[in-house]
């Protein structure tokens, strides 16, 4: 029974990531990057970190996640940063989005603190 219950997470957490992927592309972010997290933290699975153009596009994006997730039924444990609109953080969950504006996202370098994390944990969905 337990092995049933892990492969339906998966496949949920693989269909949010796919709609938050979604979302993000509807609205053109840039430099759309997924990290496996599950075999480092118990805090979530996975983490997407995607550009914005301006504080307007940053909040654009951020918005149309959770817009998105919502209409899948998922709601969003948090939003963080929505006042500011250089970094806003959305919770899922099994799924953490950060949405930034580029030097924001150069100085926080937030995929520095996973480079250990193996290249096929990590991957660049666009450029």
């Amino acid at each position: 029974m337990e092995g049933a219950f892990t492969i339906t997470q998966t496949m949920q957490t693989d269909e949010l990531k796919t709609v938050i992927l979604n979302a993000l592309d509807d609205l053109k972010a840039k430099d759309v990057t997924v990290i496996d997290v599950s075999e480092r933290t118990s805090v979530t699975d996975a983490m997407i970190i995607a550009s914005g153009t301006s504080n307007r596009h940053v909040k654009s994006l951020a918005d149309n996640v959770v817009t998105e997730v919502k209409q899948h039924g998922v709601r969003p444990l948090g939003t963080e940063g929505e006042g500011s609109s250089d970094w806003i953080l959305v919770d899922l969950g099994e799924i953490v989005v950060h949405v930034m504006l580029p030097a924001t996202r150069e100085f926080y370098d937030l995929e520095r603190f996973w480079r250990e994390t193996p290249k096929a944990d990590m991957k660049v969905v666009s450029e």
